[in-house]
């Protein structure tokens, strides 16, 4: 045998030792992860005051779509769990979140960071916030509502504790994949006009048309659920029907196709985006279709396997609010008949006058999960704008990155500081409907994305 042909045997018995030695490392497969899937309803039972339009002065009057919760129990090889909860509500409260917190951490012995919390931010949910319940008319009416808002709430957490119990017993092997597509209807709506920024679609503005979809199957490749997202207000109308609006639509289209399978929607920085055309019934079930078919087309690429481990963190950062008014500046704000400038002044003197003080800055919660080096999703609380995901998607790794908006605590507005320079509605003017003195000091963007880079770091 010449030198030749020893060194090209020698080649190929090399190369078949690499291959007999590389299947046979207990390398990251899918079928390692364990995952649990469970549904329940939660449209209210009654008439009940709606959340999301101040301009509404009725109650509910029927039902165009049920809302629903959802948990997505997810268990990689070494037992590390999270559990995705998706509601179609306007947010989540902060003291929802801390009572679920701390209750599946005994229960269930899941930890903080094992716990991510989205709302749609539907606009045809019930009113859940006790700060936002109309106070007007005669006493036992607000009383009422009150009431029905608070037996809700207490509901609500019972189902959501029970929800995600029941996705935790339902953990079984599974494939996940990362895959994702486009859809087109969210639209900027912060137009410039020479008055100012004004709510109106801005087809030049800021956009993040990606549709994130985490596909999970089993083992023998039958699909079993899907979680995708999309970073649009849930406002395309605005009646007193409860609805999970054009999420709730693409969720039950998607269900509807793929019998079995479990849709979950989560709301990703949409702050400053909203769904165009509105104001028609139809338009829910055209946005609705138009989700579900780039979920469908999602479906079609070619698969990118996930594999672990599960990384989790959670943390908070403090984030300033700009100075607030003095106190003799205020009484003149509230004594005023300027809504909702004047309401807002009296909650602020109220709250002085209570505590001794306006608060100044906020404890913001911040939650990073990856799975191993295919995907990572960044959770922010609030209603987050498109800057946020559009920068950290870019800076961070592009094509398996996700940023959600309307996680674990949805209290207001998260401008950037690019929208906090040009003012508007998403820059301040909303804060004027809360409790919260606003708006954020202008080091609000640099805190959070110092923040969530601090933790994937660690």
């Amino acid at each position: 045998m010449d030198i030749t042909t020893r060194i090209q045997t020698n080649a190929v018995r090399f190369a078949a030792l690499l291959l007999i030695l590389f299947c046979s490392q207990p390398a990251w497969s899918a079928t390692k992860w364990q995952v649990g899937v469970s549904s329940v309803k939660i449209t209210p039972e009654r008439s009940m005051w709606m959340a999301g339009y101040a301009a509404r002065k009725t109650p509910s009057e029927g039902v165009v779509g049920d809302l629903f919760a959802k948990a997505m129990a997810i268990q990689d090889e070494q037992g590390q769990r999270i559990v995705i909860v998706t509601v179609d509500l306007i947010g989540i409260p902060r003291d929802l979140r801390n009572q679920l917190e701390a209750e599946v951490r005994d229960k269930f012995q899941l930890p903080r960071e094992g716990l991510w919390l989205n709302a749609s931010h539907t606009h045809c949910g019930p009113e859940l916030r006790m700060a936002r319940i109309p106070a007007e008319g005669p006493a036992a009416e607000v009383e009422q509502r009150q009431q029905l808002a608070l037996d809700y709430m207490a509901k609500l957490h019972q189902q959501l504790v029970d929800l995600i119990g029941q996705s935790l017993k339902e953990l079984s092997p599974a494939n996940l994949d990362y895959l994702h597509a486009r859809c087109g209807f969210a639209m900027n709506r912060r137009r410039p006009t020479a008055q100012g920024v004004t709510n109106a679609p801005h087809s030049d503005g800021p956009v993040n048309h990606n549709v994130p979809v985490l596909r999970i199957s089993t083992p023998e490749g039958k699909l079993r659920a899907v979680l995708f997202g999309y970073a649009c207000h849930n406002t395309t109308m605005g009646f007193n029907q409860f609805s999970g609006d054009y999420a709730g639509f693409a969720q039950q289209y998607i269900q509807e196709a793929h019998e079995g399978v479990t849709a979950m929607f989560f709301t990703g920085c949409g702050g400053d985006q909203n769904p165009y055309p509105r104001s028609k019934v139809e338009y829910l079930h055209y946005h609705g279709r138009a989700l579900a078919t780039a979920v469908e087309a999602a479906l079609e690429t070619v698969p990118k396997p996930v594999s672990g481990p599960l990384r989790l963190k959670y943390d908070e950062v403090q984030l300033n609010f700009a100075p607030t008014p003095a106190p003799a500046e205020l009484e003149k704000l509230a004594a005023g008949t300027s809504e909702p400038a004047s309401g807002h002044a009296r909650r602020l003197l109220k709250e002085l006058k209570e505590t001794g003080k306006i608060r100044s800055t906020y404890d913001y919660p911040v939650q990073v999960v990856q799975f191993g080096q295919d995907w990572t999703v960044i959770a922010l609380a609030g209603e987050v704008v498109v800057d946020y995901s559009l920068r950290l998607e870019k800076e961070l790794a592009p094509g398996n990155v996700t940023v959600a908006g309307y996680s674990n605590d949805v209290f207001g507005y998260v401008p950037s500081l690019r929208i906090l320079q040009e003012g508007g509605y998403e820059a301040g003017g909303a804060m004027l409907w809360g409790p919260l003195p606003g708006p954020f000091a202008t080091d609000v963007e640099d805190k959070i994305i110092g923040k969530v880079l601090q933790l994937i770091g660690k």
